[in-house]
């Protein structure tokens, strides 16, 4: 029996490990193996959303931050959202994050979440945080191109990624990617593996929120213009 969206990506988060190579002061976090309720929480989402079969557009974040998919397992969606848009409950962590707060805007103003979520799938070519170990001892976010030579360690496991995500029953024909250094790193993935045949850019969630904020609603609109163009 064919296994609808939601089983594929439960099925692709359940057996999702990192056991490459990692330079000096770098860790990968797992929340699927961190966060007990992670697992659970992220199986409800997927199935309140994404329990059929339609194609859908894949936009493309960079990976998972610590507060957001870090411990919800749903891109872009923190503790808050995940209850107060999705009605889904965490009772283990209570988390904020900035990228989420501009995310579910967006969706608001394209439809709502089921609206959103039935058109699209988001999610990471590296799909587990990654962490940095500061001068002063603190782990902090890191982006996985933060590093040269952390990129190069990481790069096969974010195309064999990709190739899974795609694998779900993605629209290839145009793919949204998040952040223009991002972009910049996948569009050379894209030259060699050919994995997608348009790349539309737009400004990472988090770069708006911080310091774009007084022009959020500019933001939305121009999320809303390239999405809502999906079809042509």
């Amino acid at each position: 029996m064919e296994k609808n969206f939601a089983s594929q990506v439960i099925a692709f988060n359940r057996q999702l490990h990192y056991h490459g190579a990692l330079p000096n002061d770098f860790q990968v976090l797992n929340p699927y193996m961190n966060h007990p309720e992670t697992m659970e929480v992220m199986q409800q989402f997927y199935h309140k959303y994404y329990s059929d079969f339609g194609p859908r557009k894949f936009i493309v974040g960079i990976n998972p931050s610590r507060h957001g998919a870090g411990v919800t397992g749903v891109p872009f969606t923190d503790t808050k959202r995940l209850e107060s848009v999705c009605g889904i409950k965490m009772q283990s962590a209570r988390t904020h994050e900035i990228s989420s707060v501009f995310m579910y805007d967006m969706i608001s103003a394209y439809g709502g979440a089921a609206t959103f979520y039935q058109d699209f799938y988001i999610n990471s070519p590296f799909p587990l945080a990654i962490i940095r170990r500061a001068k002063d001892g603190k782990w902090l976010n890191a982006n996985y191109y933060d590093d040269a030579k952390l990129f190069e360690m990481v790069k096969d496991f974010m195309v064999l990624s990709l190739k899974k995500h795609i694998s779900l029953g993605l629209d290839t024909s145009e793919v949204f990617i998040l952040g223009k250094k991002n972009a910049n790193f996948i569009q050379k993935i894209n030259h060699t593996e050919k994995l997608f045949e348009k790349l539309s850019i737009l400004e990472h969630p988090r770069f708006i929120q911080q310091y774009k904020s007084r022009e959020k609603q500019l933001y939305i609109d121009k999320y809303l213009l390239a999405l809502k163009n999906k079809d042509n």
